[in-house]
C-alpha cells in the first residue's frame, strides 16, 4: 500500500508508515479497500465509520490505470461498506489544490462543505 500511495503521487501523511497501516488494519480490517490486477494492487480507498459518519481517505489509483473506472468502483464499494456500518453521512478528505481529485469528487456527487474547517493535531507516539 505504501508503494501504491507513493506511486499515485498523493501528499504523504503522518500515518503513511508500516505502523500506521498496521494500526488501521487492527482497528478496522475491512476499512482498507484494494483494487487488484493480476500483478499487484492498482488502487485503494480507506473507508471507516465513526458510528454515524463515514470517512473516506486515501483514494489512490496508479497513474497508468486512471480513467478505467477504478476510483469510481472503489468509491461505490466504500459507500456500500459504510452504509452497512450505519453511516448516514459521508465525508471525503481531499488534498487542497488537487484539481483532478476535486473534479472527481464533484463528479461523484460530493460537494465542498463551505461552513466547516478541519483542524488536526498530531499526537506523540
Amino acid at each position: 500500500m505504501l508503494s501504491l500511495w507513493r506511486a499515485a503521487a498523493g501528499p504523504a501523511g503522518a500515518t503513511d508508515t508500516r505502523e500506521g497501516l498496521a494500526q488501521l488494519l487492527r482497528c478496522d480490517p475491512e476499512g482498507l479497500l484494494i483494487a487488484d490486477s493480476e500483478e499487484a494492487p492498482i488502487g485503494s480507498l480507506i473507508a471507516v465509520c465513526d458510528g454515524w459518519r463515514g470517512n473516506l481517505y486515501r483514494l489512490a489509483v496508479l497513474p497508468e490505470r486512471r480513467r478505467e473506472g477504478v476510483a469510481t468502483a472503489l468509491l461505490r464499494e466504500g459507500e456500500r461498506h459504510l452504509r452497512t456500518l450505519g453511516a448516514v453521512r459521508l465525508a471525503a478528505v481531499v488534498a487542497e489544490g488537487d484539481d483532478h481529485a476535486m473534479a472527481f469528487w464533484q463528479a461523484a456527487g460530493y460537494r465542498m462543505q463551505g461552513d466547516r474547517m478541519r483542524f488536526v493535531r498530531e499526537l506523540e507516539a
